[in-house]
């Protein structure tokens, strides 16, 4: 069978210490309703530095500088030691710094809503004209404008400031007098994980084998959603994004599932590439300002620093059997049904077990799992434990539920099949698609045969259904064949046609 396989992955984590406070759910809730807690106090006395942000170890193997084997081997709390020659720049992306961040929004932004000062601007600009991917996009920043314009735009409530430092550099418009959905903190929300997701979506084509101009399609797979109060939600994101980064050929849809959303995504750019509509699909997602320091309160209790300070970012790209790259099994595909119920045993049977019992194969069978590979540095002070270690007891024991495991062996299933989690807790960033860069790495030097991607959703959240949510879906090493489809052309049939009239008359002839 012909499968699409996975040419390329890129992931990119944004440091925005200051959009912490003024864009993520928790700050902005506590100062709405304890403008003199001490939370606010508190959390400023303990952002990390960019270099600190840089040197933390989950952030290096994010971006593809360190190894999650070698990331395992560290001692925890990761945290509390730096990783020595750590770069900003990795083999999968980057780590952006919140001020070129702001100027990648304003170069996102075609409305005209982001303004920045003058000063900050040329500041921006040069380390544009430095950056190895941005450095075509330094004229695009525009001029700045007065610092007295921007702070009349804020203290007027007609925008919502950008912050360095606590000091502001640059603002952005709300889009409506009156619609809630375009207000000035709904577009900050939308231009940051616009901005993300095209600084993924450039690492990704930069240096690739498939030119930008090839990628007919986009699947957007973020959290958030883009519209008017007309359409609340209606989108488009990815060919939004996607007209900043270059992919002119390409059109492209939203989509999403809250966690499972990207491989939903996956699943779904596989099967319109092995169905011949398009060859080469990108998946992407930006990241969510909302979940900045969402556990901070719990992070500070605990001594640690305020860790929930990068927005995260990727990008896949999906493109036709080539013989070389990893496959997706579109046949071996796991999914949770409404009738399965919400029990994570019942979860991870119709995401695990189902799927590879039908194609005949064990839990076992299986190298690398990626269920939720949320950080635990940042989930465990907050109560919800080692994330992914918890995923990998629960494979196992379906495993030694199944007599594919004995029990004693289970810790080691953990360690030999799982991940440590290295991910940012951005929601649709941990289920599953971290996996992807690594493990095909490890595919492509033979080190590996395959892994599983899994994604898991929380449907309650949108207050439609108690459901859960997930799906699926086993990634392999290519056996090197690929099917060779002949087209034949009108001409050629025609040919045909007339050799065999000629065949037939010539037999008659001689009967």
């Amino acid at each position: 069978m012909n499968f699409p396989v996975i040419k390329k992955a890129s992931y990119i984590l944004v440091n925005t210490p200051d959009m912490i406070l003024h864009n993520g759910t928790t700050l902005t809730a506590e100062r709405e309703s304890n403008p003199d807690s001490e939370l606010l106090t508190k959390v400023p006395e303990n952002l990390r530095s960019f270099e600190d942000v840089v040197a933390y170890a989950p952030n290096q193997t994010y971006i593809g500088n360190t190894t999650p084997e070698q990331l395992s081997e560290r001692p925890r709390p990761w945290h509390g030691e730096k990783v020595e020659g750590a770069d900003r720049f990795g083999e999968f992306g980057e780590i952006m710094p919140q001020d070129e961040f702001y100027g990648l929004m304003k170069v996102s932004d075609v409305f005209d809503l982001v303004l920045l000062e003058a000063g900050f601007t040329e500041e921006v600009r040069g380390k544009f004209a430095a950056h190895p991917i941005l450095n075509k996009k330094a004229d695009a920043l525009k001029a700045g404008v007065d610092i007295e314009e921007i702070n009349k735009l804020i203290g007027n409530g007609v925008a919502e400031g950008l912050y360095i430092n606590g000091k502001v550099v640059g603002c952005v418009k709300r889009a409506h007098e009156f619609d809630k959905n375009l207000s000035s903190h709904i577009i900050v929300e939308n231009l940051a994980v616009k901005a993300s997701g095209v600084l993924a979506l450039m690492h990704l084509v930069n240096n690739s084998d498939v030119k930008a101009e090839e990628i007919d399609y986009i699947i957007e797979c973020s959290e958030e959603a883009i519209g008017d109060m007309n359409q609340r939600g209606g989108g488009n994101i990815a060919k939004s994004l996607g007209e900043v980064a270059g992919l002119k050929g390409a059109t492209g849809t939203d989509m999403r599932g809250f966690c499972a959303g990207p491989t939903h995504a996956l699943i779904n750019a596989a099967s319109l590439v092995k169905s011949g509509i398009f060859k080469n699909v990108v998946i992407v997602g930006g990241g969510a300002t909302a979940k900045l320091g969402m556990n901070s309160r719990d992070h500070i209790k605990k001594g640690l620093p305020v860790l929930e300070d990068c927005l995260g970012g990727f990008a896949v790209l999906i493109s036709e059997n080539d013989g070389v790259n990893p496959v997706l099994r579109t046949d071996i595909i796991g999914r949770h049904t409404i009738g399965h119920g919400a029990s994570p045993q019942a979860v991870l049977e119709a995401l695990v077990l189902e799927p590879l019992e039908k194609a005949g194969l064990k839990i076992t069978d299986i190298d690398k799992y990626a269920p939720e590979m949320q950080t635990p540095d940042i989930t465990e002070p907050a109560g919800a434990g080692d994330v992914p270690t918890q995923n990998y007891k629960m494979i196992g024991a379906l495993a030694v539920k199944k007599a594919q495991l004995d029990r004693k062996e289970l810790p080691e299933f953990v360690k030999k099949h799982g991940y440590p989690g290295y991910a940012p807790t951005q929601g649709h960033i941990p289920s599953g698609v971290p996996i992807i860069g690594h493990a095909r790495n490890r595919i492509m030097q033979d080190e590996m045969n395959n892994f599983m991607v899994i994604g898991k959703g929380s449907l309650f959240l949108g207050r439609m259904t108690n459901l859960f949510d997930g799906v699926s879906i086993v990634v392999e090493k290519n056996s090197g064949v690929k099917e060779v489809q002949q087209e034949i052309s009108r001409e050629e049939i025609k040919q045909m046609v007339a050799d065999s009239m000629k065949d037939f008359a010539a037999y008659l002839m001689n009967k």
